[in-house]
């Protein structure tokens, strides 16, 4: 009979003594952090432990288990439930053909929601653990209660500074923190607060944390589709929607990244993208004072905390922006060959630039310069015609130009 993997769930509570107890008699080694092999020692002080591996780095712990196997069985203690956020996928993943016994515990989230009395079961899971901590405000407030796993350095206080920051204090009331730190053991502590409040705490590592948002958001229902309707612009000045529902279609947008809404109005194209896409920075790029209220406006209003306004003109106002995966031109100014070329030069290799061309000049000359810029080049005319039911009243819109450039990624001559 082949070696066996035992990975193990840890929480404290001495629920799987047993379990844990006939996994390390059969095991030649013990993988564990060095926190978790230590409270393991305590707990077994006449016990003569496995060898340890430590857990990190991952890589080389990997392949210790692997020598280690040839040996005989393994014991790998992780916290809580190890397929929940946990080290069991990695194994799973790196030993396909091996027997895996798997002996979870109650995980963090279980404790932290039981510890304050939440039912968990309408709740969404995000993991910030090693992670970068951007557009914090536009992931965590989607829903009315997210539990959320940190690490040291994106910890409670540092997550509810950066919601303070994007968001700002002033949409902020409705929220309440709840912070659990070593959940399972002596050492546990419970705190609750408001954004300023946690912010203004430091933690000990590890904890988790509840968000619960209570404010409601006056939104549309609808996560696609916004109508003109809905949208707060100025003297019609809005990109109509079955153009917009084009224009998005056309950016063939990512799930992370940055856009450019470059002459962005009323920002009705970035809102759209902002909501569907919370892991996408959309810079939206306005000269008209008139219009940042707009902005602004409906940001708040839908919640788009990851829609950001540049105040300024197109292309100076674009010098300092991170280089984007999209950018969108809803408005030149007369100074469409300026944007062009700095938003070629700047565009990430696949990335791709939509045009909305309502002149006969923007519409010749765009994908011109795209075209010498060295980009793949594709025009659509879009004609829109509405008729009310059963009324018949007909609204009819001038055709307008759609003009899609792609940047191609450059290949090495090697391959």
């Amino acid at each position: 009979m082949g070696s066996v993997l035992h990975l193990v769930g840890f929480d404290g509570l001495g629920q799987n003594f047993s379990v844990l107890g006939h996994a390390l008699h059969s095991s030649v080694a013990l993988v564990a952090s060095g926190s978790l092999y230590q409270r393991l020692s305590l707990m077994y002080p006449d016990e003569h432990l496995p060898p340890q591996i430590p857990i990190v780095p991952l890589d080389k712990a990997l392949q210790q288990i692997e020598d280690a196997l040839d040996h005989g069985d393994v014991t790998v203690l992780a916290s809580g439930d190890p397929l929940f956020f946990g080290i069991g996928r990695k194994l799973i993943a790196a030993f396909p053909e091996l027997e895996i016994q798997i002996t979870p515990a109650l995980s963090s989230m279980q404790l932290a929601f039981s510890r304050f009395q939440i039912p968990w079961d309408d709740a969404h899971f995000i993991s910030l653990h090693g992670r970068r901590l951007e557009n914090v405000a536009a992931t965590l407030l989607r829903w009315p209660k997210v539990f959320v796993l940190t690490d040291r350095q994106n910890s409670p206080d540092t997550i509810a500074r950066q919601l303070l920051l994007e968001c700002g204090k002033e949409n902020s009331t409705g929220i309440e923190i709840h912070v659990g730190e070593h959940l399972g053991f002596a050492t546990e502590r419970l705190l609750s607060g408001n954004l300023e409040e946690i912010a203004g705490r430091r933690f000990v590592d590890p904890n988790v944390m509840i968000l619960m948002n209570r404010t409601p958001c006056p939104e549309s229902g609808a996560i696609f589709g916004l109508q003109e309707s809905e949208i707060c612009h100025s003297r019609g000045l809005i990109t109509k929607n079955e153009v917009r529902a084009a224009s998005l279609h056309s950016l063939r947008l990512p799930r992370e990244g940055v856009l450019w809404d470059v002459g962005a109005g009323s920002g009705s194209v970035g809102l759209e993208v902002a909501r569907l896409f919370p892991g996408i920075s959309v810079l939206a790029i306005e000269k008209e004072e008139a219009q940042w209220h707009n902005i602004l406006t409906n940001r708040k209003h839908f919640a788009a905390w990851n829609l950001k306004l540049v105040k300024g003109m197109a292309p100076e106002a674009l010098e300092e922006l991170a280089d984007p995966n999209r950018v969108f031109v809803g408005g030149s100014g007369g100074n469409l060959e300026k944007i062009l070329d700095h938003c070629v030069a700047r565009l990430l290799p696949g990335g791709i630039i939509v045009v909305n061309a309502v002149i006969e000049k923007t519409a010749t000359d765009a994908p011109k310069i795209l075209h010498e810029q060295g980009l793949a080049v594709e025009i659509k005319e879009l004609a829109v015609q509405r008729f009310s039911y059963p009324e018949g009243e007909r609204l009819h819109y001038n055709p307008i130009k759609i003009i899609v450039g792609i940047k191609q990624i450059q290949r090495s001559v090697h391959e």
